[in-house]
């Protein structure tokens, strides 16, 4: 009798998914209501019955031919477990402009503790799934796992443990200024371990908000993003709506232990005349990868998609976004950065789609990458897919050293070569930095960023 041996990455993804199924965070503070938990089981089972389908993506495969995942193979993770944490503990991670508008989860449960929304103002509901009233839990069906490619291996496999998620509802015409910090926070245990966070954001018609979204770990003197400790693993998905002539200004923050590995999806629908800004930051994880998706579901939307990633040592920081504009008069304009030194490895795949029913297209996108070691590496794929005739595209990519004229010119002003480097690095890193809502947060990175160059090793 012939034996067929299963490959090791669907072997593997089936053992990832018996963990994580088999311990789900439900919130015991805040009990689901009985419709909305059925909802979920039919949404986890259907999850889970197209993961026992798929696989791990291999090299082999064109979306991942530069990410190798093989070391994430490597690795036994168990389901995360609730971890109680005190304040004093994730006060590092409080940022002042929002201490008053946080909801944190740990390890992927919710912590009512730990959360602050004493400031949060009429208009907007945040809190997990228990929380939400009925009006808002009546509507839950029409928003969360309804999002395009939920069959994504790894979003299938976050959606196979849905049982909690951070919500932000924004009623409709309402004007939220006070920005609002959702946190997840991931701790290292004695073995490797896996959490699932979801994040369900919804702006009505004509609204207005400003959403951080951080992931971070806690008990960590120094930099976290350069510790290390034992692995975990932090795949998570963001699905964003943005309504009828809404505007959502989103940053999306990692900066996870230098020993882990982060594997995140963003999704956003953009409707009629909304406005959305997406500022993706990454620092953190021994390796990451973040697909940031775009659907333009009306015409006159206008999207700006920031990026800045920074890595050393030997990380891998994949970035892939695709922009989806299926009609007239859609604004989007992308610019990504990366700072690469040492042995790390940069890779950038960006994807706008302009078909022929979306004339009047104005897109633009460019990613820059400062090499600053003869041993890092960069790839990157700028690509702009255009059917649609009467349309203003532009895209382009650079891959440059420091320049030798520019170090000179601050040389012959009075700086070492040291100050005069680390300037050029800070502001090739500013042009990103400032466009942040938070000035602590520009404050945080900007130091960060000079901390880490001023090391000579990055």
């Amino acid at each position: 009798m012939i034996q067929i041996q299963e490959k090791p990455e669907v072997s593997y993804l089936n053992q990832l998914l018996n963990q994580v199924t088999g311990s789900l965070p439900v919130p015991a503070s805040f009990p689901l209501e009985r419709n909305i938990a059925e909802q979920l089981q039919n949404i986890r089972d259907n999850a889970a019955s197209w993961v026992k389908e798929l696989a791990i993506p291999t090299r082999r495969h064109e979306d991942w031919r530069f990410t190798d995942l093989s070391a994430l193979l490597e690795l036994p993770f168990q389901a995360a477990t609730a971890v109680e944490l005190s304040r004093e503990e994730i006060s590092p991670l409080i940022l002042p402009e929002v201490k008053g508008t946080r909801l944190v989860f740990v390890n992927g449960f919710y912590s009512p503790q730990l959360s602050c929304l004493d400031n949060l103002p009429d208009g907007v509901f945040v809190g997990n799934l228990g929380q939400l009233d009925k009006p808002l839990s009546d509507k839950l069906g029409n928003y969360l796992t309804q999002q395009p490619d939920s069959q994504e291996v790894f979003t299938a496999l976050n959606t196979s443990s849905l049982a909690d998620a951070a919500v932000v509802w924004v009623h409709q015409n309402q004007v939220i200024d006070t920005p609002i910090h959702l946190l997840f926070i991931s701790l290292s245990s004695s073995q490797p371990v896996t959490s699932q966070p979801r994040i369900l954001i919804v702006a009505e018609p004509g609204s207005k908000a400003t959403v951080i979204e951080h992931y971070a770990t806690a008990n960590i003197l120094g930099c976290s993003d350069r510790t290390q400790k034992t692995p975990y693993f932090t795949n998570t998905v963001a699905e964003l709506w943005v309504g009828d002539n809404a505007e959502l200004q989103h940053t999306r923050l990692q900066r996870e232990l230098a020993s882990s590995f982060h594997i995140g999806r963003t999704v956003v629908s953009q409707g009629r005349d909304s406005r959305y800004t997406g500022n993706a930051i990454s620092l953190g994880a021994k390796l990451s990868r973040h697909n940031f998706d775009i659907h333009q579901t009306a015409a006159g939307t206008e999207t700006q998609l920031n990026g800045l990633t920074l890595v050393n040592g030997q990380q891998v920081a994949d970035t892939h976004s695709a922009v989806f504009l299926n009609h007239p008069h859609g604004v989007i304009n992308q610019l990504h950065k990366a700072i690469v030194d040492d042995r790390a490895h940069g890779i950038f795949n960006g994807r706008i789609v302009v078909p022929q029913a979306a004339q009047m297209t104005d897109a633009t996108q460019l990613n820059r990458n400062l090499l600053l070691s003869a041993k890092g590496r960069v790839n990157t794929k700028p690509q702009l897919e255009i059917v649609a005739d009467n349309v203003k595209c532009a895209h382009g990519a650079t891959v440059s050293q420091l320049e030798a004229d520019e170090i000179f010119y601050l040389r012959s002003r009075g700086l070492d070569e040291k100050t005069s480097r680390n300037l050029l690095i800070d502001a090739f890193a500013a042009e990103i930095l400032d466009k942040l809502p938070l000035v602590s947060l520009q404050q945080i990175l900007a130091r960060c960023v000079a901390c880490r160059t001023d090391e000579g090793e990055m």
